[in-house]
């Protein structure tokens, strides 16, 4: 089999030839090959990024899905009537402050943020600082109806990409953990806000399903290989209650489509996701879920969700990224990771990976190994 048909045997729940070997590596280790400083792709060519990525994917051959989004596509529309400029805050030896402005017809909004000489970068002030004046400027100007997904750019990257990779398109959905993407004050902020303006975040619940499915629909009509949901921190961040509330519906919604247009669709939620793939796999139609974080990380156990939920979905993960990847061995790398196949491999339906992010400076000689353990002791009869 061809990278991309392992990953997208298993993803859809079947057997393919061994068992494939995803470690999560779409920032630090592909930024880190460039040799160029961090901030030459985060703050000045971003998408180089995915490029840099393909270089991964050759080097260590491994079923690639982690940074082969398809790059350069924003959703815009003729009714957007904001504005954007950046400027440079500061600048030193180690690190870039950035800000960047949105101008709208009912007021600006502005965020700041961190890039590092040799890390990803670091928002430090985001969108909305006042909730009560500022989120309802947010609310109407930064989801304007979206347009249809460039199909040419698309099927360059997929072009591009070829067989060692799978192409996605990523999308999200309303809670706690997207919206610390746009408040200040993080956690704290976030929270005061729920509690003290509920109609605000009712509202919100609303406007971002409905741009989300339309930005879901038309990810359907190019036919990416899956669909992302990204969504950090789900049950780490908010309980069960306000998930079911505020994004299970519209988890719902895109795996059903997804699954009626034929498009398998994989989750990744770093942190507690055992309750999270109880409910995934029980009351959603989506294919897989990533990346079942051990303690203290997260709270998963990869023999006991392979056992309770095997057969309804996929489960990828969940190789410990620092003190296996980053400060273990070789031989660290392949108990882990026989361990692992050991678990949840059985039947097929299972993608080794890691928890979230591989380290920058993980060693070589660990990657190789966990792609080797994968392929050879992961091979299926």
């Amino acid at each position: 089999m061809t990278p991309k048909e392992r990953f997208l045997t298993a993803l859809k729940g079947g057997r393919p030839d061994c068992v494939p070997a995803s470690p999560d590596m779409s920032n630090m280790v592909p930024c880190k090959m460039t040799g160029k400083p961090f901030w030459d792709l985060y703050l000045y060519g971003n998408s180089t990024r995915h490029l840099a990525y393909l270089a991964v994917l050759d080097k260590y051959q491994h079923e690639g899905a982690w940074e082969t989004h398809c790059p350069d596509l924003d959703f815009t529309s003729t009714h957007d009537r904001r504005e954007f400029t950046q400027e440079i805050v500061s600048r030193t030896d180690e690190r870039i402050v950035a800000r960047d402005t949105c101008r709208t017809p009912d007021g600006d909004l502005w965020q700041e943020t961190v890039y590092y000489i040799a890390d990803p970068p670091t928002v430090t002030r985001k969108w909305v600082k006042d909730f009560e004046r500022e989120f309802p400027i947010f609310l109407k100007h930064f989801f304007p109806e979206p347009t249809g997904v460039d199909a040419h750019v698309f099927d360059d990257w997929r072009a591009r990409v070829g067989d060692r990779g799978i192409v996605s398109l990523i999308c999200r959905f309303p809670g706690y953990q997207d919206m610390m993407h746009y408040i200040d004050g993080n956690m704290e902020a976030t929270t005061y806000s729920f509690y003290d303006y509920p109609r605000l975040w009712d509202q919100y619940r609303e406007v971002y399903h409905d741009y989300m499915m339309k930005v879901v629909r038309h990810q359907i009509a190019v036919k990416p290989d899956f669909i992302f949901l990204t969504a950090s921190g789900t049950l780490t961040l908010q309980s069960p209650e306000v998930f079911r509330k505020f994004g299970l519906p519209t988890v719902k919604q895109i795996t059903r489509e997804c699954k009626e247009a034929g498009i398998p669709t994989l989750l990744h939620s770093c942190g507690k996701e055992t309750e999270l793939v109880k409910i995934c796999a029980e009351e959603t139609d989506l294919s897989a879920i990533n990346p079942l974080e051990i303690s203290p990380m997260g709270d998963c156990d990869l023999k006991e969700l392979k056992r309770r939920y095997g057969k309804k979905i996929t489960l990828m993960g969940n190789l410990h990224t620092t003190e296996v990847m980053l400060r273990g061995t070789p031989d660290d790398v392949e108990r882990a990771a026989k361990q692992a196949i050991d678990d949840a491999a059985e039947g097929g339906g299972f993608i080794l990976s890691t928890g979230d992010q591989v380290p920058r400076d993980t060693p070589e000689e660990n990657l190789y190994r966990f792609v080797q353990v994968a392929h050879e002791y992961g091979k299926y009869s």
